[in-house]
């Protein structure tokens, strides 16, 4: 993959999440670099997840800034511009 073209990817979880860590598996399948915070641990990145999206639900992911509630994989699809 284009290194260019890697979006820049951050996914708020919590360790005992299935649809964070479904999210997580799909991004390493498809070859995407993510950052993932754990919300259960960090109470700043937590507060900064519920100012940035209104929720306090896991997962929030982040694609270049765009969030995404939950493992929403046509929503995720659509903005990293695959099929």
């Amino acid at each position: 993959m284009n290194t260019a073209a890697q979006p820049k990817i951050i996914v708020f979880s919590t360790p005992t999440c299935p649809h964070c860590n479904a999210a997580k598996r799909y991004f390493r399948e498809k070859k995407f670099r993510f950052r993932d915070i754990d919300v259960s641990r960090d109470h700043k990145a937590a507060m900064d997840m519920q100012r940035r999206t209104g929720q306090s639900g896991v997962p929030v992911i982040l694609i270049n800034n765009r969030p995404i509630v939950g493992f929403d994989k046509p929503k995720i699809n659509r903005l990293l511009g695959i099929k």
